[in-house]
């Protein structure tokens, strides 16, 4: 039997390493007009049978050989050369065909060579026959098998290569779509050190935690960290800010409401507390939680049940509680505006988090850091910070902490041309850590109809009058809001107002944030 070039260009062009073995050998067997053969390769140590054909090939796939012992696979692969063996040959491993009714007479084996000429497989045609003549041994036909070996060879070493490459490539790919979705703690500052093993140690109980720190510490990302290492972290972990909604409707967020509970409610619906049972929630910005729903808080943290809005029945949950907070708590508590029992529920195991300008060395990886994620995002190269703008960013304070940093490498990345962030590119207030931070002159910043231009007299006699109530009302509410950076529940707490009637007050004004 001769070869066609249809029957080269088989091997040549196929690249699933899986499919070119049985190709390979099933060739092989057809121009030897035998029935058994397997494929073998040197893997971790060992020789492995990749492939096998025949009567009980499935008792032969996937059997290792190890290199101390007898076997014409190990003698090939050991000398690079083909070679013939009898079923008596002192070479042969034997052991395998123990249980086979029919075994081998004459074994025909070539080394599978790569272009440097090292050998990193062999493979073998067997030929069971009574007689043991059916193999064809006229060495100018053999010399044509090996070359056909030699270029099956080539191609199986550049398909599993081709393989290879693309399971680094898928597993990159994993990698890189968990860099987008995930983010990372960065940081080797004694004191985020600090922190993260008290996160370790936290994780490992379902105790309530509570974590302080100034604004843009990055609460949620500990608490994000903390459910991750704990027991919970295959259940859901869910967030509510305190201070964004009003105090109705967190409570309808936190607890649920059953049909008919107020006007709209048209069916039952799940609170967060019931979503995430089994898992944990993250209350942040606990400060700002009203007085009258902390005692509700208080009894889920007391009993573990919860009782939806306009519900007359309780239901079992089990979540852990993780809080956070800017405010100062323990002055909160004595000035009333936080409730003691709840407070000392809540700060079972607290956590204190480091503003940026603690970390010390902390700002260089953390930008590099943000660098390498948003050219990630933007399918760019990273930029890089020459010598003196990084000491410029290393000396500045960072009030906004990690969450003002992030905003400034987004700042770099769509603004800054070219490939280095220099010290020009830096806004002024982080070069020149005494000028103003705000980049737009007070004067330029844009109002709210109602204050368009500063009333310079306004808190006299003459000021005052000048204005009627509800243009008072606007201009004092506006003033609360700027004070507080439009945290509306802590602009009705220094008003002496609840949060759902400061927010009333608001909407009658025609006061909201988008109309700015």
């Amino acid at each position: 039997m001769t070869l066609s070039i249809n029957e080269y260009k088989a091997l040549s062009q196929e690249l699933d390493p899986e499919k070119l073995q049985k190709k390979m050998l099933t060739l092989l067997l057809q121009l030897q007009n035998v029935e058994r053969g397997s494929l073998w390769l040197a893997k971790d140590g060992m020789y492995e049978c990749v492939e096998s054909l025949g009567n009980k090939s499935e008792s032969v796939k996937g059997l290792k050989l190890s290199p101390d012992e007898n076997s014409i696979v190990g003698w090939v692969i050991k000398n690079g050369r083909m070679t013939i063996a009898e079923s008596g040959d002192a070479r042969h491993h034997s052991v395998i065909e123990e249980n086979f009714k029919v075994k081998s007479r004459l074994i025909l084996c070539f080394p599978l060579l790569l272009k440097g000429k090292d050998v990193y497989g062999a493979v073998q045609v067997i030929d069971t026959s009574a007689a043991g003549d059916r193999l064809n041994l006229d060495p100018d036909y053999l010399t044509m098998l090996q070359d056909l070996v030699d270029l099956g060879a080539i191609t199986l070493s550049n398909s599993l290569e081709f393989q290879r490459q693309q399971h680094r490539y898928a597993q990159l790919s994993r990698a890189l779509s968990s860099m987008r979705g995930k983010r990372n703690i960065v940081g080797r500052s004694p004191s985020i050190n600090k922190a993260l093993k008290l996160v370790n140690n936290y994780g490992a109980t379902s105790y309530p935690v509570i974590l302080y720190g100034e604004s843009g510490t990055g609460k949620e990302l500990f608490a994000e960290e903390i459910h991750a290492q704990s027991s919970r972290a295959d259940k859901p972990f869910l967030t509510q800010n305190c201070s964004a909604i009003p105090e109705n409707l967190l409570e309808s967020e936190l607890f649920g409401y059953v049909k008919g509970a107020f006007t709209g409610a048209g069916a039952n619906k799940s609170g967060l507390f019931e979503a995430a049972d089994g898992g944990t929630v993250f209350l942040d910005e606990i400060g700002d939680m009203d007085i009258n729903l902390q005692a509700k808080l208080l009894r889920v943290l007391q009993e573990n049940e919860i009782k939806p809005l306009g519900g007359t029945w309780a239901k079992k949950i089990d979540v852990r509680i993780i809080s956070a907070t800017n405010r100062n708590l323990e002055e909160d508590v004595r000035s009333g505006r936080f409730r003691e029992d709840l407070y000392y529920r809540l700060n079972v195991l607290p956590l204190k988090l480091p503003a940026l300008r603690e970390r010390g060395d902390d700002v260089a990886l953390l930008t590099d850091y943000f660098l390498n994620r948003e050219a990630l995002h933007s399918h760019m190269l990273p930029k890089k910070m020459d010598s003196a703008s990084m000491e410029a960013m290393r000396r500045y304070t960072w009030p906004g902490n990690i969450r003002e940093l992030e905003n400034t490498i987004k700042q770099f990345q769509a603004m800054v041309p070219g490939d280095t962030v220099r010290i020009t590119d830096l806004p002024s207030h982080i070069v020149q850590p005494g000028s103003d931070a705000v980049p737009a002159e007070p004067e330029k910043r844009k109002r709210h109809p109602a204050v368009q231009s500063e009333p310079p007299a306004l808190f006299s006699p003459d000021g005052l009058t000048d204005l009627s109530w509800q243009e008072m009302e606007r201009v004092y509410v506006m003033a609360l809001l700027d004070k507080f950076r439009w945290n509306v529940s802590r602009a009705a707490r220094a008003a002496g107002l609840n949060r759902s009637t400061f927010d009333s007050r608001m909407k009658k004004l025609g006061i909201s944030k988008s109309a700015l």
